[in-house]
């Protein structure tokens, strides 16, 4: 299995930018947390930072036929971008939205999220942790699919058991 990780603006300052907020793990340590755990799953992840969204719209649309799945951490783009909502809808790849800190208890501009409404789930609030919690469950789903023939839509309840 082959799952695209995405952060969005600013998470390559992680370690450094409000620490009080998105804790002092560098992205380059959560990548290397990752590859571990996507080695227990036997998972092979490619990994991607971007500071322009265009380029990000690029490397989803190129996602198509080259992975199972992604992992998204859209940055303040969750808030902002119909576009990136639309290529993942476009897509049609199975995602979940992960945050470093809680959205829903932060300011009004950050409680919304165009992404939730097509992803399999939201991990918010548990900081670096949040993304290893999200690639368990996105792998776990995936493999639920696989074997049930359950849709996107359906995995959000098949993953409980």
């Amino acid at each position: 299995m082959r799952v695209a990780v995405f952060n969005g603006p600013n998470l390559n300052l992680l370690g450094i930018r409000e620490p009080e907020i998105y804790g002092t793990t560098t992205l380059a340590e959560i990548e290397a947390r990752l590859e571990e755990v996507g080695a227990e799953l036997g998972v092979t992840l490619l990994f991607s930072q971007f500071n322009d969204e265009g380029r990000m719209l690029d490397a989803i649309h190129n996602c198509r036929g080259v992975v199972d799945a992604c992992l998204v951490n859209a940055g303040a783009w969750t808030h902002t971008s119909l576009a990136l909502r639309d290529a993942f809808a476009g897509v049609q790849l199975p995602y979940v939205e992960v945050h470093l800190s809680n959205i829903y208890a932060r300011e009004p501009e950050r409680r919304h999220s165009w992404l939730a409404p097509g992803a399999i789930a939201i991990v918010a609030g548990f900081g670096a942790d949040g993304y290893e919690l999200a690639l368990r469950g996105l792998v776990k789903a995936i493999h639920v699919r696989r074997s049930s023939g359950a849709r996107v839509e359906e995995l959000g309840d098949a993953i409980e058991g």
